[in-house]
């Protein structure tokens, strides 16, 4: 009871009236401090609520309506239990929004990721209710053309053919309903928590824009102003207007991670402000595979794309019945809506499930370019697998990796005289890949071969040892597979060890010896 207790609170809190900028950092821990500081108070009114999704004037609130109809208002409870401090902050989450380059109601987590609040939320209030399956009426199932292609037919017969479907069977009256023919695999319930975190928002942004204007489509990562107190978010690259953005789909896979665990959970059930402190640390009931750093693994075994395309498609119908104006909405056919569906789930568990969470560079706060950076012709045709050597041991925490990262660009800029640090990207044993030149930039790496190929290191001396197994896929897998599906690599593409190309022991005997074994790699006469 106390769990719902907390989130009615939670959510009163966030529907504050009074906007002011937050004074606390925007980051987990601020947060997990509101509800901690909630779960303290026991003499709440009500001890069920309505849900966390009241929040939200989006049509997400459908699926809270019909979850929790009848529960109080929030209205109804004593809400002088925060510092004003902590309800600033909960005031300064209160929605998910995109403005102006400006991402609101995002915070900082400890293992570098930026997440949206309102979907974490949302997926901890459904897992809290436990009932996820909910069936989707007959008639929801049809698009508005042939719902009054049906109605025009019943008017101009006495006895009009009704297509059988199992619901049919055994009905012969006349006064029900006339449904058009459904298609055999259109959805027939949504998983609740599926829908509230990630389906209906992945629906909505790969609909057809307005006019001539192309879908959404999934959006881009950003930069916070500081990272040890951060205040403000800022989206990187053009795609700035995208409300799909990585903060939103870490905090959508979270809360969908998170739900899942709670409706799965045994009672009594932690915590929320242990869970949470859990989930960014060390793992969940001390599993460190459980843990933020981590989601995309997660995920893609919490769901699959064909599993996920039929939640989005599901939550598209939904959305359809109950805004019946709705732009984007109103005039799709079944077959249109499931290829959005389809194009959705696929962007997604492709584009962004299947690929490593690359943290930019201002993430680990790099120093400026030196110089003139020189851009690469893409796509290039091989990749040159790095160790670092030097630092020597597996980083393991964002703090440690982002550490190591701005010493190793101090090192290349301020002792090798390079305009910046030398790799393209850099693998941690955090979880993360961290980008160095990036995709376009000529690098550093691999004497006489930097507009070749990219340069990947793993940070630590791997002589004697391997890399962990999840680091070693980024390198062999998931970095490369994505970067062909971006344009940035051949599909042909050559993979190769440092100390093939120049004289040296990079990347370690071990690691060496392993990457030889790998399907793209290919021997090669080394230069003297």
């Amino acid at each position: 009871m106390l769990l719902w207790r907390c989130l009615f609170i939670m959510l009163d809190v966030l529907l504050w009236p009074e906007f002011r900028a937050a004074s606390l950092p925007l980051h987990i821990d601020s947060v997990i401090q509101i509800l901690a500081q909630i779960e303290q108070e026991t003499s709440v009114l009500h001890p069920t609520a309505p849900g966390l999704l009241l929040m939200s004037g989006s049509p997400i609130d459908v699926f809270q309506h019909l979850l929790l109809s009848g529960s109080p208002s929030p209205t109804e409870l004593k809400l002088d239990l925060l510092d004003p401090e902590l309800r600033e902050l909960a005031t300064s989450l209160i929605q998910h929004r995109v403005d102006s380059g400006q991402e609101h109601g995002v915070v900082l987590a400890p293992d570098g990721s930026t997440v949206a609040v309102e979907p974490l939320l949302a997926g901890l209030q459904i897992g809290l209710h436990g009932q996820r399956s909910m069936a989707i009426p007959l008639e929801f199932r049809a698009s508005p053309s042939e719902v009054g292609a049906a109605q025009e037919e019943e008017a101009l017969t006495v006895a009009p053919q009704v297509s059988t479907t199992p619901q049919d069977v055994g009905d012969s009256s006349l006064d029900r309903p006339i449904f058009p023919t459904v298609h055999a695999n259109s959805p027939t319930s949504v998983d609740s928590l599926l829908a509230v975190t990630l389906a209906r928002a992945l629906g909505i942004a790969f609909l057809p824009g307005p006019g001539a204007h192309p879908a959404k489509g999934l959006g881009p990562d950003g930069c916070w102003d500081q990272i040890s107190a951060p205040k403000s978010f800022s989206l990187l690259g053009s795609e700035a207007s995208s409300a799909l953005t990585v903060a939103f789909l870490n905090g959508a896979l979270d809360g969908a991670l998170l739900g899942d665990y709670l409706s799965r959970n045994p009672k009594p059930r932690p915590p929320l402000s242990h869970l949470l402190t859990q989930y960014y640390g060390g793992g969940v009931g001390g599993d460190p595979q459980f843990r933020s750093n981590f989601r995309r693994d997660n995920g893609a075994k919490l769901t699959s794309q064909e599993t996920l395309a039929q939640q989005v498609w599901g939550s598209l119908l939904w959305i359809r019945e109950l805004e019946p104006f709705h732009p984007q909405l109103a005039n799709l056919s079944q077959a249109q809506l499931a290829e959005v569906a389809t194009q959705a789930a696929k962007e997604f568990t492709e584009a962004f499930l299947g690929c490593p969470a690359i943290l930019p560079r201002c993430r680990w706060e790099a120093a400026p370019y030196r110089g003139s950076p020189r851009m690469l012709n893409l796509p290039l045709g091989f990749l040159y697998v790095h160790h670092t050597y030097e630092p020597h041991q597996p980083c393991t925490s964002f703090s440690q990796c982002a550490a190591d990262m701005r010493s190793m660009q101090r090192f290349h800029q301020d002792t090798r005289g390079w305009d910046d640090i030398g790799y393209s990207f850099v693998v941690g044993t955090d979880g993360y890949v961290y980008e160095g030149r990036g995709w376009h930039w000529v690098g550093a790496h691999t004497l006489g071969h930097n507009f070749l190929g990219f340069g990947v290191s793993i940070i630590g001396n791997y002589t004697a040892t391997l890399p962990t197994a999840h680091a070693l896929r980024a390198v062999r897998d998931t970095l490369p597979r994505c970067a062909v599906r971006a344009g940035h690599l051949r599909p042909d593409y050559t993979i190769q060890g440092h100390r093939q190309l120049v004289h040296t022991d990079c990347p370690g005997d071990a690691l060496y010896r392993h990457i030889s074994t790998w399907p793209h790699f290919r021997e090669v006469k080394k230069k003297v």
